[in-house]
């Protein structure tokens, strides 16, 4: 073992050994935060399977969703989710098993429910969680639309969105649970 490796190893032993001894002295476990209570806890608890189980109330159109996308998509996505800066949300469909597969939500993504999921939990990129789900159904009607999953008078709601069939569903093994809805 070389010089530098023992003292690094030496180095390590000696802090572990302080670590253990200053637990063993004070008796109490590491203050590392607070309890979280069931209801901070059901809080974040917002994912949806592709069942759509624990999908919220509200609807929302491809038209309406046109205008939510207008307003807080179209800065990163690009007109009609063509990208840039950010990644495109639509096209790419048939080009997964080329040499330079697009994977957008038309061509990839396994599950209408997974486009509801990410969208509320993560977009618009500056303020998550912060669309209506009125909002959200639009948005995400808008999204298969114009991958051409939907039509643009299609509502989504808490019945519907689980019902769209994605282009490329078989091309996933499920790996989730069965829930109830």
């Amino acid at each position: 073992m070389s010089t530098p490796s023992r003292i690094a190893a030496l180095a390590a032993m000696a802090l572990s050994t302080c670590a253990a001894a200053q637990q063993a002295t004070s008796g109490k476990s590491p203050a590392l935060g607070t309890p979280v209570g069931a209801a901070e806890i059901a809080r974040w608890d917002i994912s949806i399977p592709p069942s759509g189980a624990g999908l919220p109330p509200g609807s929302g159109s491809a038209r309406q969703g046109l205008q939510v996308y207008e307003q807080k998509c179209l800065a990163c996505h690009g007109a009609k989710g063509v990208g840039k800066p950010a990644d495109p949300l639509a096209g790419g469909t048939g080009s997964l098993a080329g040499k330079t597969p697009l994977r957008t939500v038309g061509s990839y993504w396994p599950y209408a429910t997974t486009l509801f999921d990410y969208v509320r939990r993560a977009m618009p990129i500056t303020n998550p969680l912060s669309l209506t789900n009125d909002e959200l159904y639009a948005v995400t009607a808008y999204v298969l639309s114009i991958n051409g999953i939907i039509g643009e008078d299609a509502v989504m709601n808490a019945q519907s969105l689980p019902q769209v069939k994605m282009p490329n569903r078989e091309g996933f093994v499920s790996d989730w649970p069965p829930r109830e809805r």
